[in-house]
């Protein structure tokens, strides 16, 4: 077996980090028209209206389900081969769909291989990167994903309008690509030696790892944060699919995509700003964004044309992006004793991912009891923005007390 290289000197448009960007931004924009093209799927095969979400929940109980299991298997090898066999099983569950397989257990499949890549990709940033270039590797890694959502969701949109069966099999084409240019991530040095493999064994390190995570002010901030934030960002997806065609009056794929394309875009300026404007040290200044984004969501309703929904969603996404980016890298700087960085980001996702399937089955609920679109956006933004405000205030709090 060919050993591990050595480490290559750290930088921000190193070899290995061009090829993570490229590959993270081939995924993501799979990972993002697939959506698209999955919900077409779902609705031309006579599901109900409602089991649309429910794709989600596949997507993401797949995700916690493994949660124990992934950041020790990134630990364990080198991140770059990790990302490869990642994209390799996004690529399966993708060709399911193509060949009529059940698109809920396809789709899960897809989150299997996210799964394992997420502790991948974001762990091997601290090898790529020195600490004090970390937000910036943050910000690159968070463009090139956002980047993918924004080309993802537009081409998925107007692929699916155009061919169901033709937008799977381009986005089964894009996780090949991926798989492909992870091979020129070098082969680092494992994080921690390679063990035997025992369920028990991983579920206990898991909470342990849990345990030790939660103890640190920061770890805890950047995982109750985070967990926030990309639950409320998975339940607005659907909000924007469902709210288009009632508050718009468009019915296509398209509108609902490009919407979705321009939080994204926001998000890029935000991760921006917060690369600019905040450093580790004072990263309480991205919480404020965090209750901006709910009043973004608050605002929905009161959105009727197309020039002030364009707006509305640019604002959502850069106050997300200024908050958001600070705190993933908050949570690969500095984590509890004992816990790999590939761990952290698995306990990450867990937390993550649990809080993406509690607000969307949430979501989910509301629309199956008929509850109006517009009532829904506004206790969704009233939500986030409570949430973040407490959040915030817990932050400072905690910050008074140590500097006492």
């Amino acid at each position: 077996m060919q050993r591990p290289r050595k480490p290559i000197p750290p930088g921000l448009w190193s070899r290995g980090m061009i090829a993570t960007l490229s590959a993270q931004f081939l995924s993501a924009l799979a990972d993002n028209a697939l959506l698209f093209a999955a919900l077409a799927l779902v609705r031309r095969g006579g599901y109900p209206v409602w089991s649309g979400p429910l794709l989600q929940a596949f997507f993401v109980a797949t995700y916690i389900l493994l949660a124990p299991f992934v950041g020790e298997f990134a630990d364990a090898r080198p991140k770059g081969r990790v990302m490869i066999v990642a994209n390799i099983v996004k690529f399966v569950g993708a060709l399911g769909m193509c060949v009529n397989v059940n698109p809920f257990l396809s789709y899960a499949l897809v989150g299997a291989g996210a799964a394992a890549n997420s502790p991948a990709k974001y762990g091997i940033l601290g090898e790529l990167a020195p600490p004090e270039h970390l937000v910036k590797a943050n910000g690159l890694l968070e463009a090139s994903t956002i980047a993918g959502i924004l080309l993802g969701s537009i081409a998925g949109g107007a692929l699916t309008d155009w061919s169901i069966d033709g937008a799977l099999t381009a986005i089964t084409g894009c996780y090949a690509a991926a798989s492909f240019t992870a091979v020129f991530i070098p082969r680092l040095r494992r994080a921690v030696p390679l063990k035997r493999f025992s369920p028990i064994t991983s579920i206990k390190a898991f909470a342990s790892q849990t345990s030790s995570l939660l103890r640190s002010p920061n770890a805890r901030l950047s995982l109750i944060g985070t967990a926030l934030f990309w639950g409320a960002g998975a339940a607005l997806r659907f909000l924007i699919i469902a709210w288009v065609p009632i508050a718009l009056k468009v019915t296509n794929n398209r509108l609902p995509a490009f919407l979705t394309a321009t939080v994204a875009a926001g998000i890029v300026v935000g991760a921006a700003l917060a690369a600019r404007f905040v450093r580790l040290e004072v990263v309480h200044r991205a919480l404020p964004a965090g209750i901006l984004i709910g009043v973004g969501v608050c605002l929905v309703p009161l959105a009727k044309t197309l020039p002030l929904a364009f707006a509305l969603m640019v604002f959502v996404g850069t106050c997300s992006g200024f908050f958001v980016v600070p705190l993933d890298a908050l949570l690969q700087r500095q984590r509890g004793d004992g816990v790999g960085v590939g761990s952290a980001i698995a306990i990450q996702n867990f937390f993550e991912n649990l809080s993406m399937l509690m607000l969307v089955s949430g979501y989910t609920t509301a629309a199956f009891i008929n509850v109006p679109v517009n009532d829904t956006a506004f206790g969704l933004g009233l939500f986030i923005a409570l949430t973040m405000g407490a959040l915030t205030l817990a932050q400072r709090k905690s910050t008074k007390a140590v500097h006492r």
